[in-house]
């Protein structure tokens, strides 16, 4: 899990001074705390959704969607930011009244994003609006493919944008030029929370909640910290709140029944769940589907009303994960083995970077092993496997 690490002047003699134990004082100071005002990890202390660039647009178009029973498909990435961000989506709009579906690109068939060939099969269920989660913000090709078929795009992500960013669509991204939201560091499914938490003041506004519940976005937060934790993103204070208040619910046995199953099927009892079990635990059961076969069943895990609907998916992701790290140890021995016929090379003054391939590894596990390879010989690393047809995935 990444901290943030900014340098604090007598940080820890503020922090100690008002109070906070001297070594307490010394390691907040180590992860950029420069208050006590910083450690209320309070909901009420998150920044507002109005600053958000965007957000006000999107909160519209979805709100007029909800009361217009439109048709809402959500397109998510393959991995457990993806994952969560989608079932947030899904769940609080469903909440709001929405008729609301997914669709996950298969690694392997698909690509990245929202492409024109995704955009082709979520026009299959005739849309129209589709949202992107943790995706989009380069999709210009799959934009442009989207409002030919006279679907309208909204897209919801974290990464940085491109020089110009894909049009026509509606773009929530705190990382896109010009937005004034303090937290750039969300992850997609911290920017997927904010959207649903504009889009009910939107529906509020409007008196759509009269004479009905208005639904309680809060029941979300596991599903926020664990796509938080599991995308190992910086975790500042908006992130930190996020974390600590979806842990919060976890241990108090108000879990989503995706998430209760995962702990179970690994043994974690989730009263004493930590930000180890989301990024250790939970998030590589996710991260395993996306990598060696399809994250709608994570998905579907997530998204399961009941912990005996849970349970098979959850058991399904864990063997998907022991396939997953056999397949890893394999590879990454083979890489070593590799490496060690050519440790001149290696040690070479002149060779300042890695880059392996072999014709049976897996295109889904390239990343992690190269990671591996990365942190063992300190230099930047690239690990190829076979694609489709003549391509190679590195």
């Amino acid at each position: 899990m990444d901290i943030v690490r900014r340098p604090v002047p007598d940080a820890a003699h503020v922090l100690a001074a008002a109070g906070v134990h001297p070594v307490l004082a010394r390691v907040f100071a180590s992860r950029g705390v420069a208050s006590a005002d910083e450690l209320d990890l309070d909901l009420s202390t998150l920044p507002g959704f109005a600053t958000m660039k965007g957000i006000a647009g999107a909160a519209t178009r979805l709100a007029d969607a909800i009361q217009g029973r439109e048709k809402i498909v959500i397109i998510a990435d393959y991995d457990a930011d993806g994952a969560t961000a989608c079932a947030v989506g899904v769940r609080g709009l469903a909440a709001m009244g929405a008729v609301v579906d997914f669709l996950v690109p298969n690694r392997f068939e698909y690509g990245y994003g929202l492409t024109p060939e995704i955009v082709a099969a979520a026009a299959a269920v005739a849309p129209r609006l589709i949202v992107t989660v943790d995706n989009g913000i380069a999709s210009h090709d799959g934009v442009t493919a989207a409002a030919e078929r006279g679907i309208e795009v909204l897209i919801t992500d974290h990464h940085l944008p491109a020089a110009t960013l894909p049009a026509p669509a509606l773009i929530v991204d705190p990382n896109q030029p010009g937005c004034a939201f303090p937290g750039k560091h969300l992850a997609g499914v911290g920017v997927m929370f904010y959207v649903l938490l504009a889009t009910r003041a939107a529906l509020r506004e409007r008196g759509h909640f009269t004479g009905r519940a208005e639904p309680n976005l809060g029941m979300l937060l596991d599903l926020v910290a664990l796509g938080t934790v599991a995308d190992v993103v910086c975790l500042d204070r908006i992130n930190r709140t996020l974390v600590a208040r979806g842990l919060a619910r976890i241990r108090a046995g108000r879990a989503q029944p995706g998430i209760r199953a995962l702990l179970a099927v690994a043994g974690r009892d989730p009263r004493l769940a930590t930000g180890y079990d989301l990024g250790f635990v939970v998030g590589p059961r996710l991260n395993a589907a996306g990598r060696l076969s399809d994250m709608a069943l994570g998905i579907r895990c997530l998204l399961a009303d009941t912990e005996a609907s849970a349970a098979p998916l959850a058991a399904a992701l864990d063997r998907l994960n022991r396939e997953r790290r056999d397949v890893e140890s394999t590879m990454q021995e083979e890489a070593l083995v590799t490496l060690e016929a050519r440790a001149q090379d290696v040690a070479d003054a002149d060779a300042y970077t890695l880059c392996l391939f072999h014709p049976d590894w897996h295109q889904g596990v390239v990343g992690i092993v190269a990671g591996r390879l990365k942190d063992r010989y300190h230099r930047p690393t690239i690990v190829f496997a076979r694609g489709n047809g003549s391509e190679l995935k590195g």
